[in-house]
């Protein structure tokens, strides 16, 4: 018999009152291989068939260092923020670092960068995929929360496909818009013109 993804019993829940406003937080941790998430709630999910969704994958350097080499601490604050104003809405924390090559990789990453390597030549370097990212337990984790549906606030296409192939229908990519340094010109070039992404 398969293990379940997730076990009810050793979910934590608890509040959580943030400047974006108070959410409940749940975390996660699959029994097949031990990955880790969180998701925020925000509102009673049960009043709309597709909630506002985000998901957001872990970048140390940007959400806690407010690196300006990215813009991904600015897509999360803009996050929280539209979820706070539009409930029902979740976001779930992955802990995929650096498309998911993990944090030490990704500052290798950064140094092939410097020399004037994009960032998926750079991952290419590194003996990685350009996304080594899946969204199979995000997938997991919205099904426990009673989701099937959701309105996907994201530019990434790949995230779409990866909900949809693990049975999660996106009714609606919401855009995610947000005001990033000139610093960071370079990493959305390559993300919209070799990575697809719908800037």
């Amino acid at each position: 018999m398969l293990r379940p993804v997730l076990d009810p019993e050793r979910i934590p829940r608890a509040n959580f009152p943030t400047r974006f406003g108070n959410f409940e937080i749940l975390g996660f941790e699959s029994e097949l291989d031990g990955e880790q998430a969180v998701a925020l709630l925000k509102g009673d999910l049960k009043e709309s068939e597709a909630p506002l969704v985000r998901i957001h994958s872990q970048c140390f350097t940007g959400d806690t260092l407010h690196s300006l080499r990215c813009d991904c601490g600015d897509q999360l604050e803009h996050a929280l923020e539209r979820i706070s104003r539009e409930v029902p809405g979740v976001l779930i924390y992955q802990m995929q670092e650096g498309r998911g090559i993990g944090l030490v990789n990704k500052l290798r990453a950064y140094e092939l960068q410097d020399q004037g390597i994009d960032t998926v030549d750079a991952n290419l370097r590194l003996g990685f995929d350009a996304d080594e990212r899946n969204y199979e337990f995000c997938a997991e984790i919205l099904k426990f929360l009673g989701i099937l549906s959701v309105r996907l606030l994201s530019n990434n296409p790949d995230k779409i496909r990866g909900l949809e192939s693990s049975g999660i229908r996106v009714i609606e990519r919401v855009p995610l818009v947000v005001q990033s340094s000139s610093l960071c010109s370079g990493y959305l070039k390559t993300k919209k013109e070799r990575m697809g992404h719908l800037l």
